[in-house]
């Protein structure tokens, strides 16, 4: 079987052509965020168009051509408003980074308990129901508004759906019945909307000619970062992967148990195949290798291929890496990024060294919530994403953790995820198991530090964030 599988991100789409799970032909598309003043991330929704559409067609063309089926992952919270009869765009994407919708949650802070017990999210303006309303209290009233997985699969099918596990990202889908909540949409004052239909992530959604060939079907729909749980084969309840991109992602299989977090997580669908739901749950560093990019911005670094020649082993200056604010455990939108413990003596390589730990960090706090939720703590970390040749932020992450962290075979997994999806949609023969399993890490990286070291490293960086929060300690 032969899948065109898409990945549509923040900063990029890739394009890769899988037979029976291994890549044949890719192709990439860069896209570029527009991060502008208050907090504000857009995109120009013809350029990720544009983007899936050229990707596509370039895999496709190192090939014979020959496609069984186009799959879609996609970058989960970033949502515009559009014209359903014409297609066009009626605004640009508001990012999943975007905060304007702050002032949408302050005004249903009284709802927030009832959001945070039915949805298994947080109140915030990450997830797309905030963000939805702000277009409509704000920008336009006209066409419909979702998350750009609808916008891009309309374009290629002409039908308006989404995948459930994306629809879990939106503070308006029911978590326990998998279905938009009519009470939810009338709180965000959506109630009125024309909805997208929700489909498994193994549900033939339409037909494509998009990409040659003829019309092949569409399957295997999910967002991104459950595309990448997914790939990894991480179902078993207490499997873990984290995903360093243009941010870090941690999820956490739940089974078919939609675990609520009791410190700060979140909880989503993490797939529903072969008529099966299951959860998992998240949470989410917003800025990783954009925390790099800014690096590169300043001039402290050339590029992201730069930060092993340059970071060094001192872990004197810590870095909170709130460049966006910061999300769980924390949920503080307005947190801004510092650096602590800087001197006259302080060289670049301690900076880019103290950016890398400060991501490790960070993630280290969300495993230590997840323990704490299952009851029993993270025994490995699976990881995948750009930032995974980072040498010095893996052995970091590694050091940090305390646990062995085991490195995926391919910079895909987030497409081969959702190539999988269409395998199980096409091949009823074939198991999620089948697809999925028996991948072997291409690298594994043990702890160095004691453990005495790695919790004091910890303590002063968590000072150092709450500090910065004015939170007691």
């Amino acid at each position: 079987m032969r899948v065109l599988a898409i990945d549509q991100g923040t900063s990029g789409t890739k394009a890769v052509v899988v037979e029976d799970g291994v890549v044949v032909a890719s192709a990439e598309e860069s896209v570029r965020p527009a991060y502008l003043s208050d907090g504000r991330v857009e995109q120009d929704p013809a350029a990720l168009l544009a983007s899936v559409l050229d990707a596509g067609r370039r895999a496709v063309a190192g090939t014979d051509g020959r496609l069984d089926a186009v799959a879609l992952a996609n970058q989960g919270e970033t949502v515009l408003a559009w014209d359903p009869d014409s297609g066009e765009p009626l605004t640009t994407a508001i990012v999943w980074q975007d905060g304007r919708a702050e002032s949408v949650c302050a005004d249903l802070a009284e709802h927030r308990e009832r959001v945070a017990a039915a949805t298994g999210l947080v109140l915030d303006p990450y997830f797309s129901a905030p963000k939805m309303a702000w277009i409509r209290r704000h920008l336009t009233r006209d066409g419909v508004v979702t998350t750009t997985d609808s916008w891009l699969l309309h374009a290629l099918t002409g039908e308006l759906v989404t995948d459930v596990t994306t629809a879990s990202r939106s503070l308006v889908l029911d978590l326990d019945a998998a279905d938009w909540s009519p009470e939810l949409l009338g709180v965000f004052g959506l109630a009125d909307e024309r909805l997208p239909r929700l489909v498994a992530c193994d549900e033939v959604v339409g037909t494509t000619s998009a990409f040659g060939g003829g019309d092949v079907p569409v399957v295997g729909l999910l967002v991104d970062q459950q595309a990448a749980l997914l790939a990894q084969d991480c179902r078993a309840a207490g499997e873990t992967k984290c995903t360093y991109g243009t941010g870090a992602f941690l999820l956490t299989s739940t089974g078919t148990v939609p675990t609520r977090s009791t410190a700060g997580l979140t909880t989503s669908v993490a797939s529903r195949l072969r008529g099966e739901t299951a959860y998992c749950l998240d949470g989410q560093v917003y800025t990783a290798a954009s925390a790099v990019r800014w690096l590169v911005g300043l001039g402290v670094i050339g590029g992201s291929h730069d930060v092993d020649s340059v970071a060094v082993d001192d872990d004197s200056v810590l870095f909170v890496p709130a460049l966006a604010g910061l999300a769980a455990p924390w949920w503080r939108s307005d947190a801004t990024a510092s650096l602590h413990g800087m001197t006259l003596s302080t060289d670049r390589g301690a900076v880019v060294a103290a950016v890398l730990r400060g991501i490790a960090a960070t993630v280290v706090d969300l495993l230590d919530v997840v323990s704490g939720d299952l009851g029993s703590p993270v025994l490995r970390l699976r990881v995948d994403g750009g930032l995974t040749r980072s040498t010095f932020l893996m052995q970091a992450q590694a050091d940090l953790a305390q646990v062995p962290i085991d490195i995926y075979p391919s910079p895909d997994a987030t497409a081969l995820g959702a190539a999988a999806a269409a395998a199980i949609g096409l091949d009823p023969s074939q198991s999620v198991g089948d697809v999925v399993g028996g991948w072997d890490p291409v690298a594994t990286y043990e702890p160095r530090w004691s453990a005495d070291r790695a919790a004091e490293h910890l303590g002063r960086w968590r000072a150092a964030v709450r500090r910065d929060l004015g939170v007691d300690a």
